[in-house]
């Protein structure tokens, strides 16, 4: 199926909007950079998605550094079609990191790991192929 996406105007980032468990609308950027998908963990309180059972703790490379992040796993995610039961994610905290976005955390490419995929920039749309 394809799908028409929106880019943010000054930025030109592919704005995704996920669904957590069907009902939490989640505003993600879609970064092909990004292996793993990770949410703002201050974002998910505000929808009281439960972020209290960690995983495991990781360590991640960002523009400002090494960077300790939780890892949960989510019970649902879907977005262009796709949905994904039991993904890992990772959270971490903005703004106790001096950062403010108009985003939700970044949809990573774990999340199309199962498909095929295709962005259209001329178009703005994504095909998503399982």
């Amino acid at each position: 199926m394809t799908y028409q996406f929106e880019r943010e105007p000054v930025s030109g980032i592919i704005l995704v909007y996920a669904y957590l468990n069907e009902k939490h609308k989640m505003k993600l950027a879609l970064d092909t950079a990004a292996s793993i998908t990770t949410f703002d963990v201050n974002a998910l309180c505000m929808v009281f998605y439960p972020v209290k059972n960690v995983i495991e703790t990781g360590l991640v490379e960002t523009a400002n550094g090494i960077v300790e992040v939780d890892i949960i796993q989510t019970d649902v995610i879907s977005a262009f079609g796709h949905t994904v039961r039991g993904m890992e994610v990772q959270i971490y905290d903005f703004l106790a990191h001096g950062i403010v976005s108009d985003y939700d955390g970044v949809l990573g490419l774990d999340f199309f790991k199962d498909t095929e995929f295709t962005v259209n920039m001329k178009n703005h749309t994504i095909e998503v192929k399982k």
